[in-house]
């Protein structure tokens, strides 16, 4: 059927297409049902949306990427016929159903993916399938190769290349800021390239897009790291292992990233880097992707295997993450921290201690002896801050960004003890909650700020942590939720009361010293 093109000024995931409801009645179709759309320059499926109002009798709406990817004429005439749905999403069922996948099943489904010849509820449909049934390593490995296939690669002057990743799931993990200016400084080429969001308050990119660019095409992001000898991107405008970009979409509001996924997400931009040295970050503990110290050992012996199939070297570390990495959660808080940290602030030292040992582990990778205490060295010198400052500057940001320039959110509410005692626990789903309550990731200022750490003292009023905000009503909306959320657990000196003792009554209260006071034996 010859429509007349008509670009719609929408974006969406999905290639669409906009039908008046004669039109695809008479075409054969419905809504998420697939065209073709042709001419003679191009073609491309896509999904059918129908109106009686967007579009009129005889024309074809085209939203924003189908509309660059066919680049028709407007007004222009175009055929627009019924087509099929991929064969992909029949192994997609095979693996809700649980079983094994081929090479080719898998190849499939990814450059449907990559070529959005999939709808948001097949791509949900995929993920969920591998958050319930997994995939064994070679299906991993598969998955891995076809998202490299399917995405652009880089070839570096320079070798070899190292690289840093964390799995994520612990928030307020800023550590790529520091360790990619420490290693880039001991004369190694880490071209770091970073994620989005998907279950946290902030993703690395998140992070550095408050001070700096952080989208690139390949040849730029090659300049970038072969002049400074590092970068801090993102993944998605670089086209590496485009899939993976289009699958954390759908990962986000479902909260999940299935294991394998997971694995060949990383890999997968690794790869297509060149990386030939890796060290990867599995926070481990209650709250976060990997709870014990045998998911976390059975993750690193994956990604073990997975990169000697792939052809490199990777060594893990499980990390501590039953709470927060420092006390800043949320882009432009995180920020201030870590740069904070690169300028010289010794606190606070979980961060500095989980960077340092991060980076200290690929300058002995690289050769180096006592790789930490080097790691140290550099940081402490002031040489990682130069390096900081020379990656900002080729990213289009200002070299001359310090931690006090950061803004952050300007509505703030402070959350309190209701009691004198000791942080019991942080529990770090609630946190991330919180933070995206009030914006967080997509409000730069938005986040959460935590005053004490497990095991610090809290007195009765004291401030425990503060909630940031760049409007009044998400803070709001955070503050009510943290009511519900109780995300910080205070215990005294005293555990359990009992209602008698040998039929004699016991008043029991608990003493509060004053502020500064040793507390009582």
């Amino acid at each position: 059927m010859q429509l007349k093109a008509k670009y719609v000024d929408m974006e969406s995931a999905e290639y669409t297409a906009v039908l008046h409801t004669e039109d695809a009645l008479e075409i054969g179709v419905r809504e998420q049902d697939r065209v073709r759309i042709k001419h003679e320059r191009s073609s491309a499926v896509t999904l059918v949306q129908t109106t009686d109002t967007v579009v009129n009798k005889g024309e074809v709406g085209i939203l924003g990427k189908a509309w660059e990817t066919l680049g028709p004429d407007p007004d222009e005439a175009i055929e627009v016929v019924a087509t099929s749905k991929p064969e992909s999403i029949e192994f997609i069922k095979k693996k809700m159903n649980g079983k094994e996948l081929s090479t080719e099943e898998i190849r499939a489904i990814v450059n449907d993916i990559s070529t959005h010849n999939l709808s948001n509820i097949e791509l949900t449909a995929y993920v969920t399938a591998l958050y319930i049934n997994g995939m064994n390593l070679r299906e991993t490995a598969d998955l891995t190769q076809a998202m490299v296939e399917t995405g652009e690669t880089i070839k570096f002057d320079r070798s070899p290349v190292y690289d840093f990743h964390s799995v994520g799931g612990c928030p307020g993990n800023k550590i790529t800021l520091i360790v990619v200016p420490i290693v880039a400084a001991a004369g190694l080429l880490i071209p770091k390239t970073s994620s989005r969001a998907i279950s946290s308050a902030a993703g690395t990119s998140d992070i550095v897009e408050v001070f700096a660019r952080v989208d690139f095409d390949g040849n730029k992001l090659r300049s970038i790291a072969e002049t400074t000898g590092g970068s801090l991107a993102w993944g998605g405008s670089v086209n590496l292992a485009p899939a993976d970009d289009l699958i954390i979409k759908v990962e986000y509001p479902l909260g999940i990233d299935p294991h394998a996924q997971l694995l060949a997400s990383v890999m997968s931009k690794k790869k297509a880097v060149g990386t030939e040295f890796l060290v990867i970050d599995i926070p481990m503990g209650a709250g976060t992707k990997v709870p014990t110290m045998e998911k976390a050992q059975a993750y690193a012996k994956d990604f073990v295997d997975l990169g000697e199939r792939l052809g490199m070297h990777v060594e893990c570390a499980i990390t501590y993450g039953e709470q927060p990495v420092g006390r800043a959660v949320g882009p432009a808080l995180e920020a201030r921290e870590a740069i904070a940290i690169l300028e010289g602030d010794l606190h606070p030292s979980s961060v500095i201690e989980k960077a340092c040992g991060m980076a200290g582990m690929l300058l002995e990778m690289a050769g180096m002896k006592r790789g930490e205490a080097k790691a140290r060295e550099i940081l402490m010198s002031g040489k990682a801050l130069d390096k900081f400052r020379e990656i900002v500057a080729a990213q289009g940001g200002d070299p001359n960004i310090r931690s006090t320039d950061i803004r952050v959110g300007k509505f703030t509410h402070d959350i309190t003890a209701t009691m004198c005692g000791y942080v019991n626990s942080i529990r770090n789903k609630e946190i991330v909650a919180l933070a995206r309550a009030a914006g967080s990731p997509r409000d730069k200022g938005a986040g959460v700020l935590l005053h004490k750490k497990r095991g610090n003292r809290v007195d009765d009023g004291e401030a425990i942590l503060t909630i940031y905000a760049d409007t009044q009503a998400k803070l709001d909306q955070a503050v009510e939720l943290s009511r519900k959320l109780n995300p910080v657990s205070i215990e005294g000196m005293i555990l359990a009361k009992l209602p008698y003792i040998n039929r004699t009554t016991v008043i029991e209260r608990t003493f509060c010293p004053a502020p500064g006071a040793p507390p009582a034996d």
